[in-house]
């Protein structure tokens, strides 16, 4: 079957009396981090570099080059939500134009916005579509499957839902990049910083600092977790990969 490698389009044909960009999204996403992920206006000044920079405590790069690390140029890559700056350009880049990227995202402004950003690299398609029920197409198996700064930002049942759906995705000799906050040591200053930002901006943040990410996993058994931490354990990179199989 050929592969369609054209940046796909968003229906957003809506009763004028409806918001389309908050329409059919979970409460989460409305309630919570509407003012971040929904409202047109906020993304457009949200998304930058710098902006990145300064949420990541300036740790940004480091953790980007996490994840580009592990990708190589004519991979297969499922990203499962956009980030802000410039990293979907970079990884999208990175595999180049003998790979694959796809993107997905729950909200259609994202996508919306995505697009604009890889609409030249016509090996990129962005999809509408929640991380936990991503069909995928079919004669595609992905190298790397990405969660960057992803499952902090969505409730508990979401966070097993996800998980389980990313390595159920997963083939033999994929891997499975997990990037997001973890439990910050107790001499460390953020740490006090981001319990106040968790409180009053990240309400399913904390429990990344009490569990492991493979607590999400219903068959974590079945697979090898490798964790690093970055920043005096404010932030965790996970790979993931089946066991008894070796690169």
């Amino acid at each position: 079957m050929a592969q369609n490698n054209t940046l796909t389009t968003v229906d957003s044909t809506v009763d004028s009396a409806v918001n389309p960009y908050y329409e059919n999204l979970p409460a989460y996403m409305t309630d919570v981090y509407g003012w971040a992920y929904v409202d047109p206006k906020k993304v457009f000044f949200l998304d930058h570099n710098w902006v990145v920079r300064i949420l990541l405590f300036f740790n940004d790069q480091r953790l980007i080059h996490a994840y580009l690390d592990e990708v190589r140029e004519g991979m297969r890559i499922w990203q499962v939500a956009h980030v802000y700056g410039d990293l979907v350009k970079r990884v999208a880049e990175k595999v180049g134009s003998q790979g694959i990227f796809h993107l997905t995202d729950i909200t259609l402004v994202q996508t919306e916005h995505a697009k604009r950003k890889l609409a030249d690299k016509p090996w990129c398609k962005v999809i509408h579509s929640d991380a936990a029920n991503f069909t995928g197409e079919k004669n595609i198996d992905y190298d790397i499957i990405c969660s960057f700064f992803l499952l902090h930002e969505v409730p508990e049942n979401k966070k097993h839902q996800i998980v389980d759906h990313m390595l159920a995705k997963l083939p033999k000799g994929g891997k499975a990049v997990f990037i997001d906050y973890s439990n910050p040591t107790k001499w460390h200053p953020i740490r006090y910083i981001l319990r106040i930002v968790n409180h009053l901006l990240e309400p399913f943040a904390h429990t990344l600092w009490k569990n492991e990410i493979s607590h999400y996993a219903s068959k974590a058994e079945q697979f090898i977790w490798k964790k690093k931490i970055l920043f005096g354990g404010v932030y965790q990179c996970v790979i993931v990969t089946h066991k008894g199989w070796s690169e």
